[in-house]
């Protein structure tokens, strides 16, 4: 074999050249096309585990189920946001009440204002508020007119969040929590 490969060069070299060539081109289209798609990755073991009992598409029913579930969970959410809305109102209520026996407030009414403050922040983060600095246009000189003040709006904080739908997401409501949370703050400067 050895002899005619010899003999086939010496008599006929393009020939030779030829069948190298095409050697050469046949061996790298066919290391390119396999270095060009890689073999598929093993299946994930793991991926089965965590999906657990679930092989499939939820049914129907599954669906409804995760609604309902997701339903009463916002209307929980809401009602918890009224009751909120209104021990904001009863506290600032409370606060005025004592500012009419006298002129300092103690420690008992610092305790509301601190729940105060709580219960606004997290109503205002309900609603989809961030921390926002309002400026008061004429902020209140006196302990007993901001506390007058903060009264009124927390009146009117509770009012808008009772009238409002439990899919919506109010400006009015945020906006007046950053003013009595603004309140709040001008309250603590005149205590410390």
């Amino acid at each position: 074999m050895r002899s005619y490969f010899l003999a086939l060069v010496r008599t006929s070299p393009g020939i030779f050249s030829f069948i190298v060539l095409s050697f050469v081109i046949t061996t790298a289209q066919t290391s390119t096309k396999t270095s060009a798609t890689p073999p598929p990755p093993p299946p994930d073991i793991t991926a089965d585990k965590r999906l657990g009992e679930q092989p499939g598409p939820l049914t129907t029913f599954e669906e409804e189920l995760r609604a309902k579930r997701a339903i009463k969970l916002a209307e929980k959410e809401h009602e918890e946001n009224l009751n909120r809305a209104r021990e904001i109102s009863q506290l600032s209520q409370d606060l005025k009440n004592c500012l009419k026996d006298r002129s300092a407030l103690d420690r008992e009414e610092t305790k509301k204002i601190d729940r105060l403050e709580k219960l606004t922040k997290k109503i205002r983060g309900e609603a989809g508020g961030e921390d926002d600095d309002v400026q008061i246009a004429a902020p209140p000189a006196d302990v007993p007119t901001v506390v007058s003040q903060i009264a009124d709006n927390a009146e009117q904080l509770s009012k808008e969040v009772q009238k409002t739908p439990r899919q919506v997401v109010s400006a009015a409501v945020i906006d007046r929590a950053n003013v009595l949370l603004q309140l709040v703050k001008i309250l603590r400067g005149f205590i410390h």
